[in-house]
């Protein structure tokens, strides 16, 4: 028997090589490229496909009239904000994050609810439908009109839609699913790229909901070829900690809504459920004010969150003492030490300093420098912050603090909390006056640092 013909492709651009490499010479990634079978070459619309491959008019953009994407919710408050206000008829969303983390039963819970007005499918590869059913009983979720099929063939599952004409699919998942038309293993670059394209092209041309759910590496990111994360219209992560009882999901691309977005749920015995209010998860609950703990106001897409940074500044018995940051990036953390030399006078070079943004959030924006430089020069006086005090401002390399975006929205957030006092960038500050809110405008890091230590009398004084 022949020798199967095979060539190596980019798990993370799709390149082809003939020759393994430990560098893709498209992409420049190391350790990218894996062994695939040469495909026979033919035509993947033939037979009752035919007319997805038919050729679309050119048309005058101009002449093309630009509506509103209509949209439907999914009965999941949270789940629709991370959307950008629900599902797109057409639309394809994937779903991704760790083993456990709950993305099954968050997709069965809204397939529950939207089952009630729409017709629905849940296509598994993973599970049976007994195991499905008996999640379902035990979500206590209405699944009489839930439809099922345990399916990995693509072939299969579009002869399906067709047939049964759903408006809303989930197909769990991706890696599991395999077409006839190759000859790979499921899961493989060529086989995830193949059946996520047939999938994208049958939801669009049947204006059908499809949402993919992914497998992810160890590293985190989704499993297959980034094509993956091309073809879809949104991309979705899961995030938190499998043995914490609260999850986190972002939108990290969406064609319909805004990125960065964030939903929070609390993982109970009758599934997720969304959380009003998540400010009230990242903030500890202190008796008294600590030292080493500030309060600053995030932004995750259209929504500002209070988190709490905390610092632990210490005495290192190393050489060289030690940077760690969890929540926030460590080479940042670096930086800001150096400005806080540089330009405060406050030297950290003998002391190990630990970061930690509370309830596992992720802050990737730089609003958060000024808080962090207060919670480090907190824990180094070992005296804690005024209570009632919100900080955000970016820092720069020249001790300056920069404005950040949308600062009306994160004042106006602080105040409905109960927060008195707001420390922030002076082009930030408002032009009318935020009731019960104190404003305190700087512009550099050495006049934060001293305005903080004689706050009380700013507090006395009116709002500026």
């Amino acid at each position: 028997m022949a020798k199967a013909k095979t060539n190596y492709t980019c798990t993370e651009c799709g390149g082809i090589v003939n020759k393994w490499a430990g560098q893709c010479p498209s992409c420049g990634q190391w350790n990218t490229l894996v062994e695939t079978i040469i495909e026979t070459a033919g035509n993947r619309f033939s037979g009752k496909h035919q007319s997805l491959a038919q050729t679309a008019p050119v048309l005058n953009l101009a002449e093309i009239e630009a509506l509103d994407v209509p949209r439907f919710g999914t009965g999941i408050e949270e789940f629709d904000r991370v959307l950008g206000g629900g599902l797109v008829a057409g639309g394809v969303v994937l779903i991704g994050g760790d083993p456990g983390i709950g993305k099954s039963t968050l997709l069965l819970q809204a397939l529950s609810n939207l089952s009630r007005l729409k017709k629905v499918l849940y296509v598994s590869g993973e599970e049976s439908g007994a195991q499905i059913a008996l999640r379902a009983k035990r979500l206590a979720v209405d699944a009489q009109d839930l439809q099922f099929q345990a399916e990995i063939q693509l072939e299969k599952i579009l002869g399906t839609l067709g047939e049964q004409n759903p408006q809303v699919v989930v197909i769990d998942s991706i890696q599991t699913m395999y077409s006839d038309a190759l000859t790979s293993a499921p899961g493989s670059v060529a086989q995830v790229r193949e059946c996520a394209a047939q999938l994208t092209r049958a939801a669009k041309t049947m204006d059908i909901t499809m949402i993919m759910v992914g497998h992810v590496t160890k590293e985190g990111a989704l499993a297959g070829p980034r094509v993956l994360e091309h073809i879809v219209d949104t991309v979705l992560y899961f995030e938190g900690d499998t043995h914490s009882s609260f999850r986190l999901v972002r939108a990290i691309k969406n064609r319909f809504g805004a990125v960065n977005e964030l939903g929070v749920f609390a993982m109970g015995e009758r599934g997720l459920k969304g959380v009003s209010n998540p400010s009230a998860l990242f903030l500890s609950q202190h008796d008294t004010q600590v030292p080493g703990s500030c309060v600053m106001v995030t932004q995750e897409g259209t929504r500002p969150l209070l988190v709490e940074i905390q610092a632990l500044v210490d005495s290192s018995h190393a050489p060289n003492a030690r940077r760690l940051s969890v929540g926030l990036e460590q080479n940042r953390l670096a930086m800001l030490l150096a400005v806080l030399h540089r330009h405060a006078g406050v030297a950290a070079f003998d002391q190990d300093v630990f970061i930690n943004a509370v309830g596992g959030v992720k802050i990737t924006e730089p609003a958060a420098d000024l808080a962090v430089l207060l919670a480090i020069n907190s824990s180094m006086r070992n005296k804690a912050l005024p209570r009632g005090l919100v900080v955000f401002g970016e820092v720069g390399l020249a001790g300056e603090i920069r404005p950040a975006p949308r600062g009306q929205e994160r004042l106006k957030e602080a105040a409905k909390l109960g927060f008195s006092i707001a420390m922030i960038p002076k082009s930030n500050a408002p032009k009318q006056k935020i009731e019960g809110l104190t404003i305190i405008g700087v512009d550099r890091i050495e006049e934060a640092l001293n305005k903080i230590r004689d706050v009380d009398s700013y507090i006395a004084e009116p709002a500026v």
